[in-house]
Parts: C-alpha cells; structure tokens; sequence
C-alpha cells in the first residue's frame, strides 16, 4: 500500500564539485509511480477510486487523512470490506454533520454532508457489491444530498424533470448567490453511471463563485425501480437533453438565453448528440461527438473498410454540422484517447463548426487522467471561466470592470 510518491536520495549532488571542501549533502527529490496514482495493482478499479477520492479533497469532497486511514483498514481482496470501512468514515461525517447542525453551526454541517456523500458514494463503487449494501450506501447518499440542499444559502431544491413516463429524472438545482435577476445556469450531467450527487462538491463552488446557477442531474431516474439498462433498450439517451431544458425554460429564476450544459468525464457522446439539434443552448462542454467518432472509426478498421482514416464520416458531419453553439472540449493528455487522435478529429470539427475551443491538459501540469480525475479543480477552473464568459455571468461583468 505504498503512495504514488517515494524519496530517492540523488548521491551525485555536488559530487564534482574538487575545489570545494565542504560537507555534501545528498539531495532528496520525490519520483512519480510511471503507472500514475495506482496504489494496489492487483486491484485497479480501487485503486482509480481512491484517486478519485483524495483528488476531491481539494473541492471539499474528502479530507487526505480521511481517506488513508479508511485504506488503511481495508482488506482489498474483500469488496465487504471496502463497503465497510468507507460506509463508516462516511456515516462519521454526517454524525457530525448533524450535531453541527443541532449547535447552529451550518457551513461545518454543509462540509460535513458533502463528503459523507462522497464516501457512500465510494462504498457503493465495487461492481460485486451486493445490492442490499449498495442500495443502504446510496439512499444514505442521497439523505445527506438532500440535507446539503435543504440548508444551503441559498437554498437548493430536490427537482423532478419530466422524460418518460416510467422513467421520470431527478436534479438538484442550486441558485446562483443573490441574484435577483434571472441568473445564467449550467447544466452539469454525466455521462451513463455518474452521480448527480458528486457536482455538489465538484462543480457547484465554480459555478455559485462565477454567479451561475446550477441544475445537477443524471439519466439513472429517481430510485423509482426501473433500471437504466432497461431504459437503453427502448429509448435514445440524447433524448433527456431537450426534456431538461424544457424544465429549466419553465422557471422563472433563469435567463432562458444563458443555459450551458457540461458533459462530464465524457466517455459516450449523448450529450453532443442531445444538443445537436437543439439550438436552444448558448454554450456546451462536451467531446463533441468524438468519442462516437473514434468508435466509427475503430468498427470501420476491424471491417477492414478502405475510408478508415477519414475521421468523421456522414452520420457524424451531420450530427456536428447541427452544433450551433460554441463548444468546449478537453481532455487529458493521458486519457483514453490520444491526444494526437482528438486534434485531428477535433481540426475536422472545427470546419464545420467554428466556435469549436480545444484544451489538453498535460502531464507535467496534472488534470491529465481521463475525466481529469487526477486534479478535477485545474480543469473546472478553465472550464467555468469559459463558461462565464460565454454566459455573461454576473461575476464576470465584475471582473471585466475592475
């Protein structure tokens, strides 16, 4: 269970220095793990988790001693135990949580809250899981969501958003600090398996510090019974796009001129696929529909089809050419695709769409795993003072005239 970072003392340091007499000291400098943030190579899923886990602790998602001390009891031959130990750190924090509130105390109530949510929201990660403890870690999750939301300033709704008929969507909707204008609002959504819960901590700081407000929500319905899967069988993703921005049109507290949508760790293209012919949104975070495009061309090389290296085909130019609004697209430099891929792909975007802005985050300057899960903070930096300033958010009026 080592860290990702070990000392290596440098013997060589000052080693020719002849005219010299002094005493030499070694240098010490710390050297990266060349696999990244991997802590138990036997157990990569878990591993990718715990990263996840400490990257959070800079948004408020976790503490780092927190989270060492729950690996430090873990038995990661024993999804159990994971399950356990992690139920445990987060059933602390929302004891405490709840005591702070009973003394007055919100903001330590609210931080509470949030990382009790991130921490079921680990215990319910391991796929064998059994769906007793998985259902018990994500109701405690979305008990803790719905506490934040209740005592937030201002205070946040638990929201209904209408798609299909057995299949209705849940969002948490955060308004924008003392707006009292119609505010800007964001759209944050995952891709098929995120949370909504995780934006609190991750996404919903940017977005109120920018005066944007947030409406948080995912495609995995309310809890109602029906499963996803199911769904998907029947039913077009890209389709809950259109209904949530009909929601959002139907509140009088936003500007229905200033709505983004952020697709987040983008491993599917639904939402390029969902705005693409709705020409109501004023910007979009999202891969743009590369991803659907790398597949097309990885199934159209397996079938050994002669226009393999063509990049976009019909289907796609049709999809991206629909794309009205400016479009953001980042990625990691050590993601799932490579970097070199997605500037092509995204150079052959550009001539059909030219509101199209490309950012790769490096190696050398962390956000670089897929989903920049390594360093979430880095890129919702560069990704909110985008949005900002295609939103015309009030924070950004005040910066522009300082």
């Amino acid at each position: 269970m080592l860290p990702f970072l070990f000392p290596v003392i440098d013997s060589r340091a000052g080693s020719h220095d002849f005219s010299s007499r002094a005493q030499v000291t070694p240098m010490m400098r710390f050297d990266l793990n060349p696999e990244g943030w991997i802590h138990w190579p036997e157990r990569a899923d878990l591993s990718l988790e715990f990263m996840r886990l400490l990257a959070t602790a800079q948004e408020g998602g976790s503490t780092v001693s927190e989270c060492w001390l729950t690996a430090s009891r873990i038995d990661f031959a024993d999804d159990d135990s994971w399950y356990q130990e992690w139920t445990e750190t987060a059933d602390s924090n929302n004891v405490r949580a709840m005591a702070a509130l009973a003394e007055g105390n919100l903001v330590t109530a609210r931080n509470n809250w949030l990382r009790a949510i991130n921490y079921y929201q680990a215990a319910a990660y391991p796929l064998d899981l059994s769906e007793d403890s998985k259902s018990a870690a994500l109701a405690a999750m979305r008990t803790c969501a719905a506490n934040y939301l209740k005592h937030c300033e201002p205070r946040g709704e638990v929201v209904s958003i209408p798609w299909l008929d057995e299949f209705p969507l849940q969002g948490y909707f955060l308004p924008a600090c003392a707006a009292k204008d119609p505010a800007p609002v964001v759209i944050c959504i995952g891709e098929p398996g995120h949370r909504k819960e995780e934006y609190l901590f991750k996404m919903a700081r940017h977005a109120r510090e920018r005066g944007i407000s947030m409406l948080a929500v995912d495609i995995l319905g309310n809890g109602s019974g029906v499963g996803l899967e199911e769904v998907m069988q029947n039913h077009k993703l890209e389709s809950a796009i259109g209904h949530i921005m009909d929601y959002l049109l139907g509140r009088e507290d936003i500007a229905r001129d200033r709505i983004a949508i952020l697709g987040d760790s983008w491993g599917s293209s639904f939402v390029a696929r969902g705005i693409a012919f709705d020409q109501r949104f004023a910007a979009a975070v999202c891969d743009g529909g590369v991803w659907d495009a790398h597949e097309r061309a990885f199934l159209r090389q397996r079938m050994a089809i002669a226009d393999v290296g063509s990049g976009f085909n019909r289907e796609s130019n049709r999809i991206l050419r629909s794309i009205q609004c400016p479009l953001l697209i980042t990625l990691g430099e050590r993601g799932w695709l490579k970097p070199e891929r997605v500037v092509e792909l995204t150079n052959q975007l550009r001539a059909e769409n030219r509101g199209v802005t490309l950012k790769v985050f490096k190696r050398s300057e962390t956000a670089a795993e897929q989903g920049h899960m390594d360093n979430p903070t880095l890129a919702n930096e560069f990704i909110f003072d985008w949005i900002a300033s295609r939103l015309g958010s009030v924070a950004r009026k005040l910066e522009l005239q300082v």
